[in-house]
């Protein structure tokens, strides 16, 4: 099995700020029962570490707790953000409403960047958010998902 790029660059684990922690909760729970959903963005640092400079609320215009879209018109204006403050786009996250912080077969079949990170928040247990990291290797049908590690920095 080839070294994904991310292990290649020996990216070892991703920082998120817990402001921005308790933003994508207190969102998520706006949201519920809905999925919320949103975009990463920062830098791969040379010590390995991918740091989470901002995160992305965006809509989720399925409006469902089983899976999310995230509006194109939306999404095509954090790029640009992105690009305007010299960030580079990390991944997406979203909730799951309902069920554990990990990759349904949905989000497997639906994760075709190889280079992005994915984040899952599950509000499944009342008052205990989880937030996990994943990335996905593998073809179409194959994939399978790779836990990173997550630092909440600050706080």
């Amino acid at each position: 099995m080839s070294l994904s790029t991310k292990e290649a660059r020996g990216l070892v684990k991703i920082t998120i700020k817990k402001e921005d922690y308790d933003k994508i909760v207190a969102h998520a729970l706006k949201e519920r029962p809905d999925e919320a959903c949103g975009l990463i963005a920062g830098r791969d640092r040379d010590d390995g570490v991918r740091e989470v400079v901002k995160v992305y609320f965006l809509t989720n215009i399925d409006h469902t707790n089983e899976h999310f879209s995230i509006d194109p018109k939306e999404q095509l204006a954090a790029v640009r953000d992105m690009r305007a403050q010299g960030l580079k786009p990390l991944g997406n996250w979203h909730s799951h409403p309902e069920t554990p912080a990990r990759p349904s077969e949905e989000d497997l079949r639906l994760s075709n960047d190889k280079n992005a990170s994915y984040l899952i928040l599950s509000l499944a247990v009342k008052g205990h958010p989880v937030l996990n990291g994943f990335h996905v290797e593998g073809e179409q049908g194959e994939r399978q998902a790779r836990k990173e590690e997550i630092e909440i920095i600050g706080g």
